[in-house]
């Protein structure tokens, strides 16, 4: 029972919702139909298709719950005439709608871009990963009741703007695909680099995100969803090597490689090379080939860095911004000197962007230091470390301003 709760619980909830038209009574049928198997299987034997038993019988239970509401104007569109429980055909639904596309469905429907960021991380995580309001308030650093209130109002705006539970049409996936790819990439940075907290790493959340990419590449292999997933695997192969046994940071270029998750790597490598070959590269198959560029080199020496230029140079065309220009920033000093990649980082921080994040700082104190400027980067540690909430970033920024002190 644990195993078909684990495996079939969200595909079960997923279908009930395109029946029902409700989260809440879908949740209801589901438990409802969970209890009922509790008490009917070990008698009579788990049925052959246990998924097809699980959601007639959380319809139908659901449908009795309605009828105990005397809600009879909901009910006449639904079929009034009473199946046997352990009925044991197809989904219920049109021919040609199958479970994945109930799932498909419900990802789309959780990351409508006219709900909050918030709320669309919220809502993805209860409904399609399953996740207790507990256990996501607990890896976002939030309040409970927080994250029910997002829960509830995301759930009414649905409902009352009338948002159809589809997944959309070839002219508007692209638009609607990149809300679901954000909510997703948002998940797993903050598992794999949390914002804020005593760990710098939560692996529970960046593992729901990784199985959110693959169940969304084998719904929809959209070269973007294929680099995305890339992305996740590769970053998430150096996990643990990120941290010393104590928990402080490591940075890239001091990394244990042999800790690397190298199938991960093999596995994200591959999934670039796809994402690549399917079309104009976009910025997650950009970003995911210039990971796994860092992945391939056996030691930090031995990294392509003009070839990692060469890609962020692709990706500030693709997805101006800032924070690639800063990473190419970095990218630069690695390939010309830190001074040559100083002077990019200034213009970013001159022109006023970037100055309150703590990332931009730490980069430019570390090119001053590089460079024995010691007392600027000194300052710009300082900025930095004012910056970051993040209690295993704040110790690394402490150790480096005392050993510019020694």
């Amino acid at each position: 029972m644990e195993e078909i709760y684990r495996t079939e619980s969200r595909r079960v909830f997923a279908t009930l919702i395109r029946l029902l038209g409700d989260f809440d009574l879908a949740e209801e049928g589901l438990h409802d139909a969970f209890r009922a198997a509790l008490e009917q299987w070990p008698e009579q034997g788990v049925p052959a298709n246990p998924r097809a038993w699980l959601v007639s019988t959380g319809r139908f239970k659901a449908v009795d719950t309605l009828r105990r509401r005397a809600r009879f104007d909901f009910v006449e569109d639904l079929d009034d005439r009473p199946h046997p429980v352990g009925d044991e055909s197809a989904d219920e639904g049109n021919p040609g709608d199958s479970v994945e596309d109930d799932r498909l469905r419900l990802i789309f429907t959780c990351c409508h871009p006219t709900l909050p960021t918030e709320a669309r991380t919220a809502l993805t995580l209860r409904e399609v990963c399953g996740l207790t309001t507990e256990e996501i308030a607990r890896a976002f650093l939030t309040a409970p009741p927080t994250v029910a209130q997002r829960i509830v109002r995301a759930k009414a705006r649905i409902r009352d703007a009338r948002l159809r539970y589809e997944v959309p049409e070839r002219a508007e996936l692209p638009a609607r695909l990149d809300s679901v790819l954000r909510v997703i990439y948002l998940v797993f940075n903050e598992g794999y680099s949390a914002s804020a907290g005593d760990s710098l790493t939560r692996a529970d959340l960046s593992g729901e995100a990784i199985r959110l990419g693959r169940l969304l590449v084998e719904l929809l292999p959209e070269p973007e969803a294929i680099g995305l997933l890339a992305l996740m695997l590769i970053q998430e192969s150096r996990r643990a090597a990120r941290t010393t046994p104590a928990g402080d940071l490591v940075l890239l270029d001091a990394q244990d490689r042999s800790r690397w998750l190298h199938e991960l790597i093999a596995e994200g490598t591959a999934l670039v090379e796809r994402a690549l070959l399917a079309g104009p590269a976009g910025p997650y198959a950009l970003h995911a080939a210039i990971a796994a560029v860092h992945a391939e080199a056996p030691v930090a020496g031995a990294t392509d860095w003009a070839q990692i230029v060469g890609l962020y140079d692709l990706l500030l065309q693709r997805e101006p911004s800032p924070v690639v220009e800063l990473n190419r920033g970095v990218a630069i000093a690695m390939r010309d000197g830190p001074a040559a990649g100083l002077a990019v980082i200034d213009t970013i921080l001159n022109r006023g962007e970037l100055s309150d994040y703590h990332l931009a700082h730490a980069a430019r104190a570390d090119l001053c230091r590089r460079l024995g400027r010691h007392e600027e980067a000194r300052v710009a540690y300082r900025r930095a470390l004012a910056l970051t909430r993040q209690a295993t970033e704040r110790r690394f920024l402490e150790r480096r301003l005392a050993e510019l002190a020694a």
